[in-house]
């Protein structure tokens, strides 16, 4: 069928364009994972909601048709913490690895997801595996307390070819902002949302209640799923939906966070963050703080979720 009649209606310009329902962000979206539109369509698409950006409905319709083609994970006994990973450390250590070690010490699974965008960032993939954390090559149940790394292929091999338009025209796309948004698990999961630009925190939010997901949503580490060590963000939490108020932002940057190196190479992040789980160095507070929030929203999930089952 082919997508050009959309691309009239999002192509016209940030004032121009016109928004998608759901239903016709799906059919899109669905076409473009299944690669079944030309090159030059294809293009057309990422940079016309580029410019345009994404709406609530559309991220919704765009999620409707990734949750359809995706290889999920099995449920898991608990709430699977989903720890999306695509932007790396740029001039701070990335610290997701950390963070999912942490939660797994909590008891809860953890699965972090992610692909190689940029070429110069060092990624929490490589961290992991210098931490033991090795990429998985197929599907397969996660335990409680397990920290699993998922290469976004895995997942989807539609949405891994529309991240790697970026290497071609050099900007991001629709597809990155799905991967921060899409839960890899049938079962229960808590999606720990992060965001760069305060125009995304908005679109990011209402996607979430409208979606029903349980989700917690602040301004990441450059890009990433962890907290800034360095600051107190403003926290959101979302379960199944529901809007729940975590943590206010306080003003302020630290000079410096005890025992954080100014190196971001791998082999500098992955002793650190040994060290940091050995008790050599403290914890930074900002992580430990998102480490509770996410076990306090992944304990809310499960108790509404027992309570709808007895409901029903």
């Amino acid at each position: 069928m082919g997508i050009s009649h959309y691309i009239k209606d999002i192509g016209r310009g940030a004032r121009g364009a016109k928004p998608l329902d759901r239903a016709q962000a799906c059919d899109l979206f669905g076409q473009v994972l299944d690669g079944t539109v030309s090159d030059l369509e294809l293009g057309a698409f990422c940079l016309a909601m580029r410019i345009k950006g994404e709406t609530p409905e559309e991220l919704a319709g765009f999620l409707d048709a990734t949750h359809a083609r995706l290889n999920r994970f099995p449920a898991t006994n608990r709430p699977l913490v989903v720890l999306p990973s695509y932007n790396g450390a740029r001039r701070l250590p990335v610290l997701t690895p950390l963070l999912a070690l942490l939660l797994a010490r909590e008891g809860l699974p953890v699965l972090v997801h992610g692909a190689a965008t940029e070429s110069t960032r060092v990624l929490a993939s490589n961290v992991l595996a210098g931490l033991g954390v090795a990429a998985l090559a197929a599907i397969r149940p996660i335990e409680d307390g397990e920290v699993v790394f998922a290469p976004t292929e895995l997942l989807s091999p539609g949405l891994k070819r529309l991240l790697d338009v970026r290497r071609v025209v050099g900007l991001r796309n629709s597809g990155h902002s799905v991967v921060k948004l899409m839960q890899p698990a049938a079962g229960e999961c808590v999606v720990v949302g992060s965001y760069t630009h305060p125009e995304y925190a908005k679109s990011m939010a209402a996607t979430f209640e409208l979606m029903g997901m349980t989700a917690l949503l602040s301004r990441g580490l450059e890009g990433e799923s962890a907290a800034d060590p360095r600051r107190t963000a403003q926290v959101d939490g979302f379960v199944h939906g529901r809007h729940v108020a975590l943590q206010e932002q306080q003003p302020g940057t630290q000079a410096e966070v005890p025992g954080l190196p100014k190196e971001i190479d791998i082999a500098t992040t992955v002793d650190y963050t040994r060290r940091v789980l050995s008790g050599q160095t403290p914890v930074p507070g900002a992580i430990a703080q998102q480490v509770a929030q996410i076990a306090q929203l992944a304990a809310l999930a499960a108790l509404t979720e027992s309570q709808e089952t007895e409901t029903r």
